[in-house]
């Protein structure tokens, strides 16, 4: 038991300093490949801290488990914008690039409507929506990168120097090593989640609370640490696009990819799925579609409000 609260701790260290090199790497790729950064936030940072998402659902795919398969992506964009961007909102008040609002949100919006339409056809995703969800992630992703190179290499055609101030990365490092610091990011990420989450589990189960609370607390926040710590990280450093892209990104690519990938090896039925938490997904959506437009900026207040939200919702989840 002390062994596995010693390893919780450890597993917070690893959750830092991941994400401070997932960052840092992030940031000198978007350099070296001349993109924004928030591209590399909405991209590499998003898909990146996805992969416990990922591996959870596409397990449960395998198992037969569409429930939980379906169920902890829409946990975790829920916890995405409710938990994650509010306690980033508390360290600093995000500043909006406004580029997001033209599209990306929009699409994470879409995506979720998307769900929404699966369910309503068949109480789940077959293999064909797999497919078609994604191609969108394919097409997403290629169209983000070439987009923002385009962009890049008309503003250096104006001014260099202006283009290259954008991004706070040394730009002394080299894509070798570059890369080498993002991989080991999302190492110690991964690793460092499931340290704590094991920790937590025990901790929780010591205190008496049942395994479905658990279920539905400590695991669903747990797969979203990465996201948690690799954007409070990036608020901290004041690298605001990657701590609202990787947010954006992530939950595009938890609809998108995930729940691209998982039906392909078996499809999704999730007739246990309460719709509350599917139509609570685009509510949020759509509030921080409000919050991000209002002074192109999301305030303390706001962030309040959506804990407040993540705080009633986990009431609500213990009490149903």
């Amino acid at each position: 038991m002390s062994m596995t609260l010693i390893g919780g701790i450890f597993g917070l260290a690893l959750l830092y300093y991941g994400a401070e090199f997932l960052v840092k790497g992030g940031s000198a790729i978007a350099l070296k490949l001349k993109v924004s950064p928030l591209v590399i936030g909405l991209t590499l940072v998003a898909y990146a801290t996805s992969a416990p998402e990922m591996v959870v659902s596409c397990d449960a795919a395998i198992k037969g488990l569409g429930d939980v398969s379906i169920g902890n992506v829409v946990g975790s964009n829920i916890c995405n914008i409710a938990l994650i961007l509010g306690l980033c909102a508390i360290i600093t008040p995000l500043q909006v690039n406004k580029k997001l609002l033209q599209f990306d949100v929009w699409l994470m919006i879409a995506a979720s409507l998307a769900l929404l339409g699966c369910f309503f056809l068949n109480s789940g995703v077959n293999r064909i929506e797999g497919a078609i969800l994604l191609l969108c992630s394919i097409a997403y992703t290629v169209w983000s990168i070439y987009a923002s190179r385009r962009e890049s290499a008309m503003e250096e055609s104006k001014s260099a120097q202006d283009a290259a101030t954008e991004i706070t990365a040394p730009p002394s490092m080299n894509m070798l090593p570059a890369i080498a610091l993002a991989v080991g990011g999302i190492s110690a990420l991964v690793l460092g989640g499931k340290l704590f989450v094991n920790a937590a589990t025990l901790l929780a189960q010591l205190c008496g609370v049942s395994d479905a609370v658990i279920g539905l607390t400590v695991v669903a926040v747990g797969t979203s640490l990465p996201e948690l710590a690799t954007s409070l990280v990036a608020a901290v450093r004041k690298e605001q696009d990657i701590a609202i892209g990787n947010v954006i990104g992530s939950n595009i690519f938890n609809i998108f990819t995930i729940l691209g990938v998982a039906p392909l090896i078996s499809p999704l039925q999730a007739v246990g799925i309460n719709y509350v938490d599917i139509f609570l997904m685009l509510g949020l959506s759509l509030i921080l579609y409000i919050f991000m437009k209002s002074n192109l900026k999301i305030s303390r207040t706001e962030c309040a409000i959506l804990l407040a939200v993540y705080i009633a919702y986990t009431v609500y989840l213990i009490m149903r």
